[in-house]
């Protein structure tokens, strides 16, 4: 094989493996300083915080005596509180005689010597730390959106193949077709004046523009223009992008998206034939759609055919400043929606509902880091709130090792009155960390042959 064409290959695979530990750092240092802050509020001395494992590269020791420190393997990261035997923060008793020997007041500075409250907060600290981190990351997004403005306004209108149309930007869609535009607010009106909208390619719009009603004319509201491409998807794999309008299927003419979806929907894998318009060109693409499983709005998941493209309407709504508290609401809702989507996904999984190769790996996690970050900075930081919700929401599982197994063991205490035994947390830990490392290969396999 001739060198020189590995290297568009080796430069996707850099960029890939960049865009991973670019988000995979955020996430963790969040997750660690959460750990980090709570703890030293709570009186728990932090020694050292890592950024990575493995070899130091760089490190520090600030004024309270805690060393800052990046590490060799970027995919992970730990805080050591006094008393810690290493990273995993397991328990060790001549650690804490050797304390005790020293100051018996420092076995309060200590992870395991720190009353109960203490101890469960900095270990919540992490997982809530990384929420907070969605929360914000989707507050301002929605914020610098904004949220459309109502009556309907057309702000800049996408490329589209067919000429003529003379609905311009800034007009005020009055109606189309003689339907009567709704309130982007009112849902249930949105969507019935949407499906009684005419399937036709070229559509009468009632405007108001400079003051004065008039007709034009416009595309059907939402065309086959793709607006995002799905990570490791079938459209991903053969290179459509944002901006493609597909105009015809196996050779049948389209113009609305609907009809691309129930082609693809009816296809029952078989591979289709696309004619895709892009700047004024018809390219030709091949692609096979795929089985994906989807939330079902009223509950549970549904299996479709899918070939990983976004649509939307054929002009971006004009938009109004969203106020903080609306944003806030927004980001805070769309935590909780991947919170519940997750665990609703997970479930289904376990009952044999959906396919496990729903569950991706750091293979699928990565090719996913660098397919956002293709798609631009918005995308990728959008995707880094999403995974942190996800790895928020992991470590709460109340497995041994994670966050969640010691709060669970906190629990215990709390109504116990005495911690777990020491050999009791051995079994408990190795348990743990088998099933982790249990996952962690189970999840590998499917990034590789699912």
């Amino acid at each position: 094989m001739d060198i020189v064409t590995l290297i568009p290959q080796f430069g996707g695979l850099a960029y890939t493996i960049l865009a991973f530990v670019v988000a995979l750092s955020v996430i963790v240092a969040v997750h660690e300083y959460g750990h980090y802050i709570v703890g030293r509020w709570s009186g728990i001395h932090p020694e050292v915080f890592s950024l990575g494992f493995g070899p130091v590269l760089w490190s520090r020791v600030d004024k309270r005596g805690t060393r800052w420190q990046v590490a060799a393997l970027p995919f992970g990261g730990y805080v050591k509180f006094m008393g810690d035997a290493d990273a995993a923060s397991g328990r060790d008793s001549e650690t804490m005689a050797e304390i005790y020997q020293r100051n018996p007041e420092d076995l309060r500075h200590t992870m395991h010597g720190a009353p109960l409250w203490a101890r469960t907060a900095t270990v919540a600290a992490g997982p809530v730390f990384n929420f907070a981190l969605s929360i914000i990351v989707f507050t301002a997004i929605f914020m610098i959106r904004g949220v459309a403005s109502d009556p309907l306004t057309v702000g800049s209108i996408e490329p589209l193949p067919e000429a003529g149309y003379t609905i311009k930007q800034g007009d005020e869609i009055l109606s189309i077709s003689n339907l009567p535009t709704p309130s982007f607010d009112d849902e249930q009106a949105w969507e019935e004046f949407t499906d009684a909208i005419p399937a036709e390619p070229v559509l009468t719009y009632s405007v108001r523009r400079d003051g004065q009603e008039m007709d034009v004319t416009g595309p059907y509201l939402f065309p086959p223009l793709v607006r995002n491409v799905a990570p490791r998807s079938a459209a991903m794999d053969i290179n459509m992008a944002p901006g493609d309008v597909i105009v015809a299927i196996d050779g049948e003419n389209i113009f609305s998206f609907d009809e691309l979806k129930a082609a693809v929907e009816s296809s029952d894998g078989r591979p289709l034939q696309l004619d895709v318009w892009r700047g004024g060109k018809i390219l030709e693409f091949v692609l096979a759609p795929r089985r994906t499983d989807e939330p079902n709005p009223e509950g549970g998941f549904i299996t479709q055919w899918r070939i990983g493209i976004v649509g939307g309407m054929a002009f971006d709504p004009a938009t109004e400043t969203a106020g903080p508290i609306e944003g806030l609401v927004g980001g805070a809702e769309q935590t909780w929606r991947i919170i519940t989507s997750s665990l609703s996904g997970l479930w289904h999984m376990i009952t044999g509902a959906i396919s496990t190769c729903n569950i991706s790996g750091p293979i699928g996690i990565a090719e996913t880091s660098g397919a956002m970050a293709s798609q631009g900075a918005q995308s990728f930081i959008w995707f880094i709130a999403v995974l942190s919700t996800a790895v928020g929401m992991l470590n709460l599982f109340p497995i041994p090792a994670l966050d969640g197994g010691h709060l669970v063991f906190y629990a215990y205490e709390a109504v116990t009155g005495k911690p777990p035994s020491d050999s009791a947390l051995r079994i408990l830990m190795a348990i743990g960390i088998t099933m982790i490392l249990s996952l962690m290969v189970f999840s590998l396999g499917n990034d590789l042959f699912c």
